[in-house]
């Protein structure tokens, strides 16, 4: 019971870790280099491996791995709460046979610094980071985001405001952009049990008790034009959560119905067969949605 509420809580507020989930990156990719290096070009950092840079006065931990065309997309992929850039080291493997792709460690996450001591920080505080990241990793090169649970969630919370680079968008079952709100009205204060667990872990994660001390907030869907996005959700999560799994998955498929109000072309489908981590349940359609996008993009420039 203790593990499958776990993971319920890790789905609705996206700040556990799964130990093992991803793959040494140091193995895969090459090696690490500890200190931080400025790598921004106006090309578009080239490194292979992963490596330290500075990014805005931060050390900020960075893979890429993929050679492509300069004009052609770089795809940056953005893990969940809880977790660093290993988490989906396998899907920047398969991406990188045809794209260039790199990863990286939010502040709180992973090998890159931490936020100031009793400092919380918000989608501005991020959007910026992610801003200078771009600047140095993709220089004039469109840009793909796909990014799974938070890593979701502020990818789609920073593209509307940053069409002139971003050109795609993948959200791997996002958190939703009401999380505290829908949580308060699906498990509601009289609720008793492990239920209130979920609710009250969820809410306080969303509140900054996380490794980011990031703050998930709610608030409206704002528009991206008609860039691609796909949206996949998974199939079944909180089937375990005494009394409100139903309500639950009936809250998170909303959840992501408004996201599709990103994009007059966005698309959404449930991963059949997958929980929350669809890039690693269903890594095929991940890869696919990834590889969709990327192309479009490609192809309308």
């Amino acid at each position: 019971m203790f593990r499958t509420l776990a993971k319920a809580v890790a789905a609705i507020a996206v700040v556990c870790t799964v130990a093992g989930a991803g793959l040494v990156l140091n193995e895969e990719y090459g090696k690490d280099d500890s200190d931080a290096k400025d790598t921004g070009a106006s090309a578009g950092a080239s490194f292979t491996g992963t490596e330290k840079i500075d990014v805005d006065g931060h050390t900020v931990n960075v893979s890429c791995s993929g050679h492509s065309d300069p004009e052609q997309p770089l795809v940056l992929l953005m893990a969940g709460g809880g977790e660093g850039l290993d988490n989906m080291a396998a899907l920047q493997k398969s991406l990188s046979k045809t794209s260039r792709v790199c990863s990286y460690d939010r502040l709180g996450e992973g090998r890159s610094d931490k936020p100031a001591p009793g400092t919380l920080q918000t989608v501005d505080d991020t959007s910026v980071l992610l801003t200078k990241l771009l600047d140095h990793l993709a220089g004039d090169r469109p840009v793909v985001l796909a990014g799974h649970s938070l890593g979701g969630y502020i990818a789609a919370r920073y593209t509307p405001d940053h069409t002139d680079r971003v050109k795609g968008l993948v959200l791997l079952d996002a958190t939703v952009p009401h999380l505290t709100r829908d949580m308060n009205r699906t498990i509601p204060a009289d609720a008793t049990g492990p239920a209130t667990q979920v609710r009250d872990g969820a809410i306080a994660a969303n509140e900054g008790q996380n490794p980011e001390q990031f703050v998930i907030a709610d608030g409206p869907v704002h528009a991206a034009g008609d860039i691609p996005v796909e949206i996949l959700k998974h199939e079944s999560q909180y089937a375990e959560v005494p009394d409100y799994g139903p309500a639950l998955e009936k809250m998170w498929a909303k959840g992501q119905q408004e996201w599709r109000q990103l994009s007059t072309d966005a698309e959404l489908t449930t991963a059949e067969g997958s929980g929350h981590y669809i890039h690693t349940d269903r890594p095929d359609l991940a890869l696919k949605a990834v590889q969709s996008v990327t192309a479009r993009v490609a192809d309308a420039r």
